[in-house]
């Protein structure tokens, strides 16, 4: 089975075209005001409606009100909605039994004490996504290019399926798959021109390495 590639932060149709075209499995719209990924409810709903059938829509938000999310969902047919803020595991229950929609947590981690959080969210959560830890004083809780020690993560006790983020990129991916044995990975800075302008041959690289390297199997 192949590694299933999300390509987050996409604001051009184009692009969501050719990750599709290059094997995508996922893709991620960002509704947080200080990325310069962000988009509006109405720019997402062009998008959404563009993308082609087989991508999951990923719509990433972080700490989130019901008000928003119950505007967000009436708009734009998004398949599964990424909690990418401080929301508790009270929230992700939450956000889950009211919306219907699949949930996936995403969580920090910077060192081992971290990881304490993959069987605290894998209770309620439909996936988890784990990201390096922000810095304290980052303007963004993700998307910041940065990676962690892999090893932390490496042949863990899974309770959900789980999706590698943080400072991926076209030549580090296969790498990180064959560490940590992950089957899905997530990118965004890093197929960037510029922050926030996707860059389509790096795309499409970065999708390439990560499939030719198929996830290995956990022993």
């Amino acid at each position: 089975m192949k590694t299933r590639v999300k390509i987050c932060g996409l604001k051009d149709p184009a692009h969501i075209q050719i990750a599709a075209e290059a094997g995508a499995s996922h893709v991620g719209f960002v509704f947080f005001e200080k990325s310069p990924r962000n988009v509006s409810v109405s720019q997402a709903r062009d998008l959404a409606l563009e993308t082609p059938a087989g991508l999951a829509k990923v719509a990433l938000i972080v700490n989130a009100d019901d008000a928003f999310i119950d505007e967000l969902l009436a708009q734009v047919p998004i398949d599964i909605l990424q909690l990418h803020g401080k929301e508790t595991p009270e929230r992700v229950a939450e956000v889950k039994a009211r919306t219907g929609l699949p949930v996936m947590k995403a969580i920090g981690i910077a060192d081992e004490a971290d990881t304490a959080q993959i069987d605290l969210y894998g209770e309620v959560a439909d996936q988890l996504l784990v990201d390096a830890k922000a810095p304290k004083d980052a303007d963004l809780p993700g998307g910041n290019g940065l990676a962690f020690d892999w090893r932390l993560v490496k042949r863990k006790f899974w309770p959900k399926p789980w999706m590698l983020a943080g400072g991926l990129t076209p030549d580090n991916v296969a790498l990180a798959v064959q560490m940590t044995g992950a089957k899905q990975v997530d990118i965004s800075s890093g197929v960037e021109s510029a922050p926030g302008v996707k860059d389509p041959d790096l795309i499409r690289a970065f999708i390439k390495a990560a499939q030719d390297e198929p996830a290995p199997k956990l022993s």
